[in-house]
């Protein structure tokens, strides 16, 4: 694959931080990834320096790490510091939000304190649709909108529970705490489940365990969305970190 993308006849999708191109093979996809950053649901806007290579190699090290503990993912390979192929999935438009941590909208919507530790992980489900800001779902209203089948909102549930046990135990070894993470899944033509998108610094929330200060623990989009500056440092941080804990596995 070139480092360049493809030409714009070749895009099939473009969100917030990737777009998806169709390559020779129609079961394959080239995701390439922006340095575009985006939040309270694009009302705020900015770019990144450096941060659609760093999010694409992260994304990359999990998802293979993830593979071998027996996770299916969409990852194929990563083509270039900020391209990656995968599987050609029909993508569940469903977020998946675990949190081990009370943060973000929890705290708002429940009033618990920032930090709070759940007794146990609390698993979410968000109506993807930018139309109606993704909002927040019973598995009832789940299951009314036919966005999933019973079966796969269990086995979505219990996917994330054991992606969230697998990348906790291995943030821990990066001297970091996950505080929560979105996830998304997609089918493949024969109806098996594979995690999709991406697992990074935009769709994950982590703390430095070296660090006390509120602030200056933050290493996610956090600190874009709060305006807290140094957010390239703190992606290129995780980056670091990541690869560091990878390479002891190996």
């Amino acid at each position: 694959m070139p480092e360049t993308p493809p030409s714009e006849t070749a895009k099939r999708y473009e969100g917030k931080a990737k777009i998806l191109y169709a390559t020779e093979d129609e079961s394959v996809l080239l995701t390439v990834f922006k340095d575009d950053a985006t939040a309270f649901n694009a009302l705020k806007r900015g770019q990144i320096t450096g941060k659609g290579q760093m999010n694409c190699t992260i994304a990359a090290a999990l998802f293979k790490y993830l593979a071998t503990q027996g996770i299916p993912t969409h990852f194929i390979t990563q083509t270039a510091p900020d391209q990656m192929t995968v599987k050609a999935l029909q993508i569940i438009p469903v977020e998946v939000v675990v949190r081990n941590i009370a943060a973000g909208s929890l705290c708002r919507q429940t009033g618990l304190e920032l930090g709070t530790i759940l007794p146990q992980p609390l698993v979410e489900f968000y109506y993807k649709n930018d139309d109606l800001q993704d909002p927040l779902l019973t598995r009832d209203r789940l299951l009314l909108l036919n966005l999933a089948t019973p079966s796969q909102v269990e086995e979505l549930a219990q996917m994330a529970l054991q992606i969230n046990q697998y990348l906790t135990t291995f943030f821990k070894r990066c001297n970091v705490t996950l505080v929560d993470f979105k996830l998304e899944f997609g089918l493949d033509p024969q109806g098996m489940l594979y995690l999709a998108d991406e697992i990074s610094p935009d769709t994950c929330r982590l703390w430095d365990d070296s660090e006390t200060d509120p602030e200056r623990r933050v290493m996610d989009k956090d600190r874009f969305r709060q305006d807290l500056g140094g957010v390239a440092a703190a992606y290129q941080t995780v980056q670091e970190r990541v690869l560091q804990a990878i390479a002891q596995f190996s």
